[in-house]
């Protein structure tokens, strides 16, 4: 391997998002909002951006629209010095078919990375909540000769079906001994049998054992043509695969609270409490952590504002996030998450919730452990979260959790 290699890095974004439905009707996603002022995409981006890897291919897919004009308008580099972000749509150049998997839409791309002539290939996925520093996963990719390194953390083993789960040579702690993707049964750790070490999606791998390891997986006839499910497999049983523990991973002005901090937000609950995490006292994950940044543009917007601060009537937010162009008037919001443009009208109440941009909640109304999408506006008087029946009847999405869910543009009116 040589010194200073040349490192390409490809985001899979292409994934349909069907379990955080009805957020993804219309939108791919890693462009589902979040935290206010973030999409999903900004958070792997920025993570190469502050790992100084600035040559990225972002692979997409399922109603992309949104998730490219993100891409386009906000991750744009000089060309200057050849740095890029470069949303590429599935192009069915091997046959009439979209991306059969994530394997696949790599390997129906080989034509970039050839054209990049990369050392090393970075990839990661686009729906996790974490920071990463990827040289400190790269560094050891190398140190250690493995041809593929997948990063892991560890996760209770009820959820064992949920992941790729990692079983390390205990002579070789850096070496998988086997890989199996999301089994329903599986041993714990040794040194915790209630524990696993889940796959994070993430993969580092020297860019001509990809090739030939692709090639190979796209003329099997057993293969779901999956990063976790074969790729990672193929190089474990030949003893090529290396691991990586992101708990290891050193993040400047990182906090023990939020040190190693991954979540997975593929369903309406995960992706709740991910939200939740960021409002709590000390925040679970740290989103004003200046040392490395998570980046985006929330547009040309105010500041947030509240108005009247009479004893019956008093605009404020406690525990809460406020985004830019945010007006509280006369409402209450608490241990919620309020993004761009949100209007809070008199005697309201929001509690526990979740406001994309665009949400008005009129007089009197009231919101109570919920997901507004965008545009979502509340007429006076008109609940969402208080009565499950009624929420159900209305055909809004109640998760086991009680989290009520309501899709774009819909008009609450009680």
């Amino acid at each position: 391997m040589v010194k200073n290699p040349k490192i390409l890095s490809i985001v899979l974004a292409g994934g349909e998002g069907t379990r955080l439905m009805p957020l993804t009707r219309d939108r791919a996603k890693p462009a589902v909002p979040f935290g206010g002022v973030f999409r999903l995409i900004d958070f792997p981006l920025s993570n190469l951006v502050n790992s100084g890897y600035m040559q990225t291919v972002v692979l997409t897919q399922y109603k992309s629209h949104s998730l490219d004009r993100h891409i386009s308008t906000v991750w744009r580099f000089s060309p200057l010095l050849g740095n890029y972000v470069s949303p590429v749509p599935a192009q069915q150049r091997l046959g009439k078919h979209w991306y059969l998997g994530s394997a696949d839409a790599i390997y129906q791309t080989v034509n970039i990375i050839e054209d990049v002539q990369p050392d090393i290939v970075v990839i990661v996925g686009a729906d996790h909540v974490y920071r990463m520093d990827f040289q400190q996963m790269v560094q050891q990719h190398i140190d250690s000769g493995a041809e593929f390194t997948v990063a892991g953390i560890r996760q209770p083993i009820s959820q064992s079906n949920q992941f790729g789960v990692i079983e390390v040579d205990p002579e070789h702690p850096n070496m998988i001994k086997s890989f199996q993707e999301k089994p329903e049964t599986t041993t714990g750790l040794p040194d915790d049998p209630n524990s696993i070490l889940a796959s994070m999606g993430n993969y580092v791998a020297n860019t001509d054992a990809l090739f030939e390891a692709l090639a190979l997986d796209e003329k099997a006839e057993d293969t779901k043509h999956d990063m976790g499910g074969d790729i990672a497999p193929y190089f474990a049983a030949r003893g090529e695969a290396g691991v990586y523990d992101f708990n290891s991973n050193e993040i400047p002005g990182a906090t023990p609270t939020d040190h190693a901090y991954w979540r997975d937000v593929g369903t309406l609950k995960q992706f709740y409490d991910a939200h939740m995490d960021l409002i709590s006292y000390v925040p679970e994950f740290n989103l004003y952590n200046t040392e490395w940044p998570i980046y985006t543009l929330s547009g040309n917007l105010p500041p947030a504002k509240f108005v009247h601060a009479g004893h019956d009537r008093l605009g404020h937010a406690t525990d809460s996030i406020v985004s830019p162009g945010v007006i509280v008037s006369g409402g209450e919001v608490h241990h919620s998450v309020l993004s761009p443009n949100v209007r809070i009208h008199s005697w309201s109440q929001v509690v526990d919730s979740i406001l994309f941009d665009g949400v008005v909640i009129n007089r009197r109304a009231r919101v109570y452990k919920a997901i507004l999408d965008k545009n979502v506006v509340l007429t006076e008087n008109s609940t969402v979260g208080i009565d499950t029946e009624h929420d159900l009847a209305r055909g809004f999405t109640v998760t086991p959790e009680g989290i009520t869910v309501v899709p774009k543009g819909t008009v609450v009116d009680d």
